[in-house]
């Protein structure tokens, strides 16, 4: 298969989806390996950005979706008659940044670094789809873990959670715990 035909099933597969589609379904269904894949992509991603297209091809963990261009955002909400998303509180990004850089993570330890309640935000965070519960702590009362999706990641436009930033203060973490000083010092 040639690499221009390598790119139009992709672009053909990814825009009928309109979801993230995992590399190793899109290798095993166009008969390539999960490399090519990445890389037939990466050249359409430089290509859709030169030509200054209206989609972007965009990769979230190990897998590939193409979104329209956010220079692009006002006119398609425009055209489509929808709404700006709800902004975020300032108390719903403490959390989320909590969750984001130490998950997984119980209800109770966001609780103890932001010191107030947080049932009502991870509710919250939870509808909106930028946090999932990712199990459960084997202690008692078996208390759900929470940890970052892939909604998060377009949201915040990156591949993974390895590209946040570096947290300016942290110490060493014992078994089982995160990377945090109780109390809010060392949250993003």
């Amino acid at each position: 298969m040639e690499l221009r035909d390598i790119q139009g099933a992709l672009e053909g597969i990814l825009f009928a989806s309109g979801e993230p589609v995992p590399a190793e379904r899109l290798a095993a269904v166009l008969g390539i390996n999960r490399q090519l894949v990445f890389d037939a992509a990466a050249v359409m991603c430089d290509r859709y950005e030169s030509e200054g297209r209206g989609i972007r091809l965009v990769r979230v963990e190990d897998s590939l979706q193409l979104c329209s261009a956010p220079k692009y955002a006002d006119y398609i909400r425009l055209a489509l008659e929808t709404g700006r998303a709800p902004r975020l509180s300032q108390p719903a990004l403490e959390v989320l940044a909590v969750i984001a850089y130490f998950q997984p993570v119980t209800r109770a330890y966001v609780e103890q670094v932001r010191g107030v309640d947080c049932s009502y935000t991870i509710s919250l965070l939870q509808q909106r789809g930028l946090i999932e519960a990712r199990g459960r702590l084997s202690v008692p009362g078996r208390p759900a873990l929470y940890g970052t999706t892939a909604v998060f990641l377009r949201t915040f436009g990156i591949a993974s959670t390895d590209e946040l930033p570096e947290l300016p203060m942290t110490v060493p973490r014992e078994e089982g715990q995160p990377e945090a000083l109780p109390g809010g010092e060392g949250e993003a």
